[in-house]
């Protein structure tokens, strides 16, 4: 049956099917929320305005969260994503013979996000076993949208040819008529990453006419639960916690074997599932987990408790290790957890974030970006900022050096740098120790990955040093001892060209890491200061914040520079500056000394650079907020639209980007230092992994 729409949504469906993709799943378990929000924030990686919606929820969507696309789509895509109408409104529609009118429900709500989009990404029901009308509705979807259709499909224990059926079964499904539009197809849970090569040529051989937009590989780490969610689904009793809230489950280890078979097996991630009386198993794992391998955890079953003197030293000596117990034997326990859903829970948004990018990477938006034609504006949401990063330092091919070579965190950061080719990387340390971590890590080096040892190369340094200070009176010996931070000798690499740029601040405090830099590299030519900027994640674009770290308070002279500073550094990023200098004043409406510095700040800065958008003084309203920009400072091309915000001293610079960032739970990439000869660049000590390997792209992009 084809649904015609009311001649009052006709209107709506011609302007909504020229900027609509409709994801269709093949079968339930094709993975169609991470192929439809990566898909968005492929969009959005590309400076695309693009908008999603699920316009009928899952049945089982929970009434306190509602739709988990929609819940995601929000809080990691930064999309105003409308509610859904309920799965329960729609059935009771069908079976009121309301078909056609639940179908301009269904394109009212995709219109109005469409007229705040570029494009719209809509996903299609999943159709579960129960969910027998799921297909019907998805095709009457696409229809009555008249979207492009992308289908979706499982690449799992399947080859091209049968892939080419499915997807000729899709095309039968939804075109009747003979005028849908596919879009492309997207396959999803591929053996491997060689697998998912050789199934892109073959489809592309066999099925040429309709563009393969990605074929995504299984990646068991990013279907890990975590162990809390096992904890729950299981009902298991928690002995001892640890680190339960941050342990995941990559694999069940059951432990009937003699326990020297079941030593190899104790990997990171590991959950070891073993009757409560075997304490040799027990003790074994909690061996390992004194060794620094980041077991998942222990479960005994059978409701046999530990022996109290083999629980006395697991709780004493393994704080991080999480035991847990259960009255079920050992062969329905494994089966339970072998049979667990590998849905994302809808407060894992760490697990759904790494899902979301993975996919993005791996899909080619180039026949979409064909339709959508030309955006209104091209913009740098925070995707499509970290995605250029990403870009951008591969192609500088810079080496960096990183002086905390031992960290756990720089460990896998630089192999992630490595594999992805973002720098060369130098992690400066003991090789012995940076393999032990890497083991207990369960991480492999890769062979493009440098480990250096500080004792093999200090002493050619210790003369340049020397020179270098001797305007300071430094000695060779007092050189040799600063060598031994390992900051400093990083810094001496960086200084004399053996390293293109610095990253560090992990471990070390900021003064660890600037103090050197300032000492040794100095200032660039043509800058007289170093000063520093935070790229600020915004939920729809990047805003960069400058001077937040560094010049307490700067004179006219000083600020204008931090101005030009701040501007290249954004237009460096990829971000066509709009400057706006910052007071407690617009335009001429005040007087006093502070508004007088921004003032001649300002003038300084334009007729140094005539070729950027600099205006001030300014107050934050007026630079950020377009209606107020119009009332306060009609005829700025800055008003309203500044994307890079430069503060009159550090009180306010610091404070400011503190508030956003804490009151609006916004992401700072930063401080980025400039004004240096060389990059160097700081880290938070709480950085997490994807810190560190941004922070490290900018540093290339810096380097080049």
């Amino acid at each position: 049956m084809t649904i015609v729409p009311s001649p009052e949504a006709l209107e709506a469906v011609k302007s909504a099917a020229r900027q609509s993709f409709f994801l269709a799943p093949a079968a339930h378990d094709v993975g169609l929320t991470s192929a439809a929000l990566g898909l968005l924030r492929a969009l959005q990686r590309d400076g695309i305005k693009a908008g999603f919606i699920k316009p009928i929820a899952q049945p089982e969507a929970d009434s306190g969260i509602g739709d988990l696309s929609t819940h995601f789509a929000r809080t990691l895509c930064q999309v105003q994503a409308p509610d859904p109408l309920p799965f329960e409104q729609a059935e009771e529609m069908i079976r009121a013979g309301q078909l056609a009118a639940l179908m301009e429900e269904v394109v009212t709500l995709v219109e109005a996000v469409r007229a705040r989009h570029d494009v719209v990404v809509v996903e299609g029901l999943i159709p579960d076993a129960g969910l027998q009308m799921a297909a019907r509705l998805n095709a009457e979807m696409a229809r009555s949208l008249t979207a492009d259709l992308i289908p979706v499909l499982s690449g799992a224990r399947r080859d091209a040819r049968e892939l080419a059926e499915a997807i000729d079964l899709a095309r039968r499904q939804y075109d009747e008529e003979g005028n849908t539009t596919f879009a492309g197809y997207l396959i999803n849970k591929a053996a491997s990453a060689a697998d998912g090569a050789r199934l892109r040529e073959d489809l592309a051989r066999i099925n040429g006419h309709v563009p393969v937009l990605g074929v995504v590989p299984f990646e068991a780490r990013l279907h890990a639960p975590r162990l809390i969610d096992v904890v729950n689904s299981l009902d298991l009793k928690v002995e001892h916690a640890g680190a339960i809230t941050r342990a995941r489950v990559q694999e069940v280890v059951v432990a009937a074997a003699a326990v020297e078979t079941v030593i190899p097996r104790l990997r990171p991630g590991v959950l070891v599932v073993s009757p409560g009386d075997r304490s040799d198993i027990a003790l074994a794992t909690a061996l390992a987990s004194m060794r620094g391998v980041p077991l998942a955890g222990l479960l005994l079953n059978y409701g046999i408790p530990m022996a109290p003197p083999v629980e006395a030293l697991v709780a004493a000596r393994n704080s991080g290790l999480t035991v847990l117990s259960c009255d079920r034997d050992t062969f329905t326990t494994a089966s339970q957890l072998a049979n667990l859903s590998h849905h994302v829970s809808v407060d894992d948004s760490e697990r759904m974030e790494q899902l979301l990018d993975f996919v993005a990477e791996r899909l080619d938006t180039a026949p979409l970006r064909a339709k959508i034609g030309r955006p209104a504006e091209i913009r740098m949401p925070p995707p499509a900022f970290r995605h250029q990063l990403v870009q951008q330092a591969r192609q500088a091919g810079k080496r960096i050096v990183l002086p905390e070579g031992d960290e756990p965190r720089t460990i896998q950061a630089a192999v992630l740098c490595a594999e992805k080719g973002i720098a060369r990387c130098v992690l400066l340390g003991d090789p012995d120790k940076i393999r032990q971590q890497a083991d207990a890590l369960d991480i492999a080096l890769p062979p493009g990955l440098e480990v250096l040892d500080p004792d093999a190369v200090r002493g050619r340094y210790v003369a340049p040093m020397v020179e270098m200070r001797k305007g300071k009176g430094l000695t060779p010996g007092q050189a040799e001892e600063q060598l031994q931070d390992t900051v400093v000798l990083g810094t001496m690499m960086l200084a004399l060209g053996d390293a293109d740029g610095l990253v560090s601040g992990a471990v070390h405090t900021t003064a660890n890491t600037v103090r050197p830099a300032l000492q040794l590299i100095k200032t660039a030519p043509g800058s007289s200061l170093v000063s520093s900027v935070f790229f600020m994640l915004m939920p729809d674009q990047v805003l960069v914040y400058g001077d937040c770290a560094v010049n307490p308070d700067p004179t006219a002279e000083q600020l204008a520079e931090i101005a030009i500073q701040s501007a290249d550094s954004a237009k460096a990023f990829g971000i066509e500056p709009r400057v706006a200098m910052i007071s407690y004043s617009t335009g001429s409406s005040g007087s006093g000394d502070d508004v007088e510095k921004v003032r001649a700040a300002t003038r300084l800065a334009q007729e140094r650079r005539p070729d950027l958008m600099i205006d001030g003084p300014m107050q934050y309203d007026a630079a950020s907020v377009e209606s107020v920009g119009r009332q306060k400072a009609p005829g700025s091309p800055v008003a309203g639209r500044a994307n890079v915000f430069v503060f009159p001293d550090l009180n306010t610079g610091n404070t400011t980007y503190k508030a956003v960032q804490r009151s609006a739970h916004v992401v700072s990439v930063g401080p980025m230092l400039q004004g240096l000869r060389k990059p160097v660049n700081d880290l938070s000590r709480g950085a997490l992994v994807d810190d560190i390997v941004y922070t490290i792209a900018l540093t290339a992009i810096q380097a080049g």
